[in-house]
Order: structure tokens, then sequence, then C-alpha cells
């Protein structure tokens, strides 16, 4: 009889070398091990969402999963760079055919091996933002769309329009009504321009952003043997900041993982804030009901904030229905403090609390590096910005402008200077370019023929006389005339107004029109205006201001410094969505009130789930303290025309315990000069 021989596998159990159960903890250690599968994983503030993900990856190929079956989806080049250098730095295998990447990059890679299929050749273009611009400046053209009787959206709005509708799959018509209210009676000339934009890419043989998602989504759809090989090949798809997703990408994802349904998509739906660009919420809420055998981690260890700021953290975001209920477990020991929570009469004593403050703690050790000011909207950061300039505090703004470098205060500024000095050539020229058909050829000519009829003594008695005598293009002729009839309210008789006249007859006047169609975040820029107003009450003399304004007038910081100022120290000023992601050692969280935190279009909609996402805004925020946070807010709220409002604390704060809190009362003292110099109240101690 035969003697049965059994020959035993030769592979050891674990390639890496990892010790999956050491390095991991509890919460990270199941979702990295979990089973093939759809699995969603609530990663929770500071809790190690990247390490999860790339020893989940590592962890694949342990398991002798073939590096080109593996798809890794994530949102910036940072990340995925971030993601695959580590996964690198754990694993000894060749990674060059783990896919890997953004999902443009991705979407980018498809294109370029199926081009033909939709329409393209495999060596087609990429446009960037000002490619696309002179695109769509064609496509105006194209469409014989007539922007001479009235003012017609700016290429970049048309490109945002464009976009919004692309990634959260409606149509243009869908978009107009509720995000461009202002431009509904454009609608079928907007939609004739979308349509030649889209011709025009396709003639020139190029894509645009969008287009690497919005084409291989078309290419899946109308090919599905190439999804199927794709399908086949990816058996394992992972995504990062899943909360972040669009329709578009989310419905990219559901076609890749059709098939093997190992689907691990990672992200915290506290976090979730981006729905004004199209993210959708829904997709990790109802991740489990698309996927009914989906299993859900939850990583609630978070390593990076004091249990004080933890407990205010989780209070918060338990005000919030539509959520996965979890609640943050602090790592790190109690820091014996808490949260500061503090009450000032205005924006301008909040500035100077912030500033002493920010002063005293690096006095105290703290580098101005691990110090932020975070504020719901930029025009937030408009007094905190001059203080620090007044008491030389050195910051950097993560939204790139300085308040007082943006376009459109600028604009603003070039109205007054041009008010206060006719013969500012530059301010003329500004003003020129903002017309219908000038360019800067013809500016010039028109600044030629200003010049030449200035009188050479006293004043311009009167702007509209004196402007209407110059001829623009026919095209830019109605605007000229209304700026004609500005610039005479602005300086009535040759006499410049007060500043605060001058800035409320500019948004009056024909600049607001101009904002619509210039700008993307038109609403946010005409407060900027607005608070620029209340900044110039005080203020009579117009050259005083205007000088003020110059002085106050940092660099470009995202573009402008030079690497020593980019290396210096420097405080942080970040409104909240462009904080997502970072942290720092103290956190000033400013403008606490109802109507700005949350903001008043929130408020106005009457819709919980707006209410809702400014609560995960708030979250955010809370979550970005390391050791010391400062939650802020103003009584009083100047306002242009009308005096000042009140204000109640925002409704965040207000839901909270005030046991949570260490709170303070802020108050300033009367100016002593002879304070700390001599004795109280021995009268010999003074000079006389």
């Amino acid at each position: 009889m035969a003697r049965k021989y059994e020959i035993k596998k030769s592979a050891p159990s674990n390639r890496t070398g990892i010790d999956f159960r050491a390095e991991l903890n509890d919460e990270q250690f199941a979702a990295v091990t979990s089973r093939p599968g759809p699995a969603l994983v609530i990663a929770g503030a500071g809790s190690g969402k990247t390490r999860t993900l790339t020893y989940r990856v590592a962890y694949l190929l342990d398991n002798h999963i073939d590096p080109r079956s593996i798809l890794l989806l994530t949102f910036t080049n940072k990340a995925a760079r971030e993601m695959l250098d580590r996964v690198k730095d754990l694993v000894p295998f060749d990674l060059s055919e783990l896919w890997g990447g953004t999902f443009h990059s991705i979407g980018n890679r498809l294109l370029r091996r199926h081009a033909d299929l939709v329409g393209l050749e495999r060596n087609f273009s990429i446009l960037d933002s000002d490619d696309q611009k002179q695109m769509m400046k064609l496509a105006i053209a194209e469409a014989g769309v007539d922007t001479k009787s009235r003012r017609f959206p700016k290429p970049k709005i048309l490109m945002d329009i464009c976009s919004y509708a692309l990634n959260t799959r409606q149509e243009v018509s869908e978009v107009i009504p509720w995000r461009y209210a202002y431009f509904a009676e454009l609608t079928e000339e907007i939609e004739n321009v979308a349509a030649a934009y889209t011709e025009l890419k396709l003639k020139s043989n190029s894509a645009d952003f969008d287009d690497l998602l919005f084409l291989a989504y078309r290419l899946f759809k109308e090919y599905p043997d190439v999804l199927q090989a794709y399908q086949e090949r990816f058996k394992f798809v992972l995504v990062d900041e899943y909360q972040d997703t669009n329709l578009l990408q989310a419905e990219l994802i559901d076609m890749l993982a059709a098939k093997h349904k190992s689907l691990m998509v990672v992200g915290d739906d506290a976090q979730s804030i981006y729905s004004w660009r199209g993210a959708n919420f829904e997709n990790i809420l109802k991740f489990a009901e698309r996927y009914e055998k989906a299993k859900t981690y939850k990583i609630e260890t978070n390593y990076r904030s004091v249990p004080e700021v933890l407990e205010v953290a989780n209070a918060c975001i338990a005000c919030n229905v539509k959520q996965f209920p979890k609640a943050l477990q602090p790592a790190r020991k109690s820091a014996e403090a808490k949260p500061v929570l503090a009450n000032v009469s205005d924006p301008r004593e909040q500035a100077s609390f912030v500033a002493q403050r920010v002063l005293e703690l690096y006095d105290e050790g703290t580098p101005f590096d691990e110090i932020a000011v975070l504020y719901r909207a930029h025009f937030h950061s408009m007094e905190i910005q001059m203080e620090f300039t007044r008491r030389d505090i050195p910051f950097r703004l993560t939204s790139g402008l300085r308040f007082f470098e943006q376009a459109h205060i600028k604009d603003v500024a070039a109205f007054m200077r041009f008010a206060a000095n006719p013969r500012d050539q530059i301010s003329f020229q500004r003003l020129a370019l903002m017309l219908p058909g000038v360019g800067a050829r013809t500016a010039e000519k028109m600044w030629q023929q200003w010049a030449a009829a200035l009188p050479k003594d006293g004043p311009v008695v009167s702007f509209a006389k004196a402007l209407n005598a110059i001829k623009p293009p026919a095209k830019g002729a109605k605007a000229w005339e209304q700026f004609a009839y500005t610039m005479d309210e602005l300086a009535p008789g040759g006499t410049p107004a007060t500043p605060t006249a001058m800035i409320f007859s500019v948004l009056e006047g024909s600049y607001d029109d101009y904002m619509r169609s210039a700008f993307t975040n038109y609403e946010h820029r005409k407060q900027d205006l607005q608070q620029l107003e209340v900044y110039a009450e005080d203020q009579k003399d117009v050259e005083e201001f205007l000088t003020n304004l110059a002085l106050l007038g940092g660099v470009d910081v995202a573009n402008g410094e030079t690497k020593e100022e980019k290396d210096r120290e420097a405080v942080t000023l970040s409104t909240v969505h462009q904080a997502k992601g970072l942290e720092w050692d103290v956190v000033f969280a400013v403008w606490l009130a109802d109507g700005k935190f949350p903001n008043d279009r929130a408020i106005d909609q009457d819709d919980p789930s707006s209410v809702e996402e400014e609560r995960r805004l708030f979250y955010v925020t809370l979550t970005r303290a390391k050791n010391e946070l400062y939650l802020i807010y103003p009584t009083i709220w100047p306002t242009p025309h009308s005096g000042s409002q009140l204000q109640q604390p925002s409704r965040f704060i207000e839901e909270l315990e005030v046991e949570l809190f260490d709170v303070w009362e802020i108050g300033s003292e009367p100016a002593d000069p002879w304070a700390g110099t001599y004795g109280d109240d021995d009268e010999e101690d003074f000079p006389f």
C-alpha cells in the first residue's frame, strides 16, 4: 500500500516582516486586517487615517495580493505621494504596477489608453485654468452671444457653472436657478456656450480637469468590455477622504468595484464640509445601503488633542442628527486647562485680545508657527490682519492674498484714488479694463484722451461731463456711462466724498454687477466690501484712508514672498475650509456669533442639513487644536449705514455646557501713561 506524503507550502506566513498587531491599535488593526468585501472605515479626526490606509495596502501585499490588483484613490497629489511612499517604506516589493493617485490622475491614465473611444487622440492636451479661460472666450464667440447690450458672465464663472453641473451629474439649466439665480434670464445662452465649449475641446484634441473624470465615466458607460477589463484587474479598491466625493466620483468608484465588491472607503462623516463645491454627504452616509454586506469600522482614538478639547468637540458633533454616532477618545493626558470661552465687545477688541494673547504665548515659549486664527469667512480676518500688522506680529494666510491685496478691494481703492487724484493713470486704466471690449491698448488710448482734457489747475468739477466726452468702444459704452455717473457721486463738484460714502456709491453703482459677472465667490467679496465700509466709518479724509490701505496692503503671500520670508515663523490666519487636515498647538476661533458662524445663508435656508454642515465645520475648527483652544464671540457688529447690531453667541456655543469652558471676561483698561513707571501712592516718586 502506497504511503501518503504531504508537501507543506514553503511560503512564509508573513512576507513583509510587519507585526501588524504591535504597530496598530485595536481599532486600526480590525480595519486593516478585515476580510475582502465592502468596508466603511469611519476615521475620526486625529485618529491615524493615513496610517490605516497604508497598512491596509501593506497587509494586502503581505497576503500575496498582486500589486496590480490594487487601486488607491486620493484627493491630492500630496496625499497620494505620502501614502505610496509610506507603503514603499513598509514592504520590500516592486509597486510599479500598483495604481495609486488622485481621481484625476487615474482618469488621465485611463483616457491615455482609450482616448479614441471618447473622441480624442492619445496625445490630447490637458487645459489649465488659463487655457480654459481662452477656450471659453472662443466658445462665447462661437455661440454668438451678444455681450454688448448687457453683462455676460466672465469665462471663470462659466467654467464654475459647467464644472459644478458635470461633477454633480446635473444639467446647466438645473444649476443656474439656485446657484447663480442672478443669471437665470441668461440660462439658454449659457447652455449654448457650454455646448460650444465642449465641441471646441474635442476639435482641439483637448480636455480639462473635469473631463478626466467625466470622459472616463462615459468610457465605462459606453464600452462595457473596457469597464469589465478594469473590474477584473482591480480586485481591491481603496478610497481616501470618501466624505468629500461628489456624485460623479462615487459612480466611478461603484463601477470599478462592481465585480469583486472589495471596496474600502475611509473618511469621517463629521468632517464633510464641501457641499458648496459639489461633495455629496449622502455618499458616505448611505454607503451601507448601496453595499448591503458592508462592514463598518470606527477608529475613535485621537492622538492629536488633549481630553479637554475632545470633550468640547464630542459634545458639539453629538447635536447632529444625520451622522454615524461616535466619540473621540483621547490618547493624550489631561492638560488640566479647559478651552477658553471669551466674550468681547466688538471686532476691534477681538483683534486686540487675539494679538495680545498671541504675544503672551510666544513669550511663554509657543512658536508663532504653532498658533492659528481660524474663521468662517475671509472678511472676518480684516481687523486681525490690521492689528497684527500694527503690532508687528508675522502672519501668513493659507488662502493666498492679504485682505487689502485682493482684487475687489484694490478695484474699489482704484475708484477712490481716481476720485481723489484724477491724474492717477494706473487707477484710470485699471477701471477702464473692467469695461467690456476694453483691452490694454484701448485703455491707454482712453487715458491719452483723458489726460489731454484735464484742467491744468483746479479739480475736475464734473466727472460725468468730463468722462462722457471720451468715447469708449461701442461694447462698453453703457458701462462707461454708468462709471461716469458713479465717479460724479464719489466726488460731487470735484470734492471727494467721505471714504464710507465712496465705498457705498461704488457698490450701488456698476461695480456690484461687475462682481457678479467676474467672480465665482461674489457673495463673499460683497461681504468684504461691506466690512471695508465699516472700517472706513471713523475716517473722514479719503487721502488718509487710502494711505492706510497702502500701508496695510501686504505682499501676495502665496506667490510674492522670498524664501526667507516663507521660512520665517508666522501665525497662520485661515478659513476653516482651508485649515482642514492641519493642526496647531494653539487655535483661536473668532467671530463665533450667530449669522457669522453658522452664516446667515445656512440659517435663512431653514434647512437642517445646511446647519448640520455648518456644525461639522465648527467641529473641524475645534479638532485642529492640540493643546489650547480659544473660542471668541463679539457682542456688537458695526454695520454700514445702520449703526451697530447686537449679536447672539453662535448656537454651536450655546448648545454646549458652560462647564466645558474656562470663561474669560475681556475688558480694556484705560490708558495710564504713568502705570508701571512710578509708585501709585507715593507722591515723592514723581519728578515734579
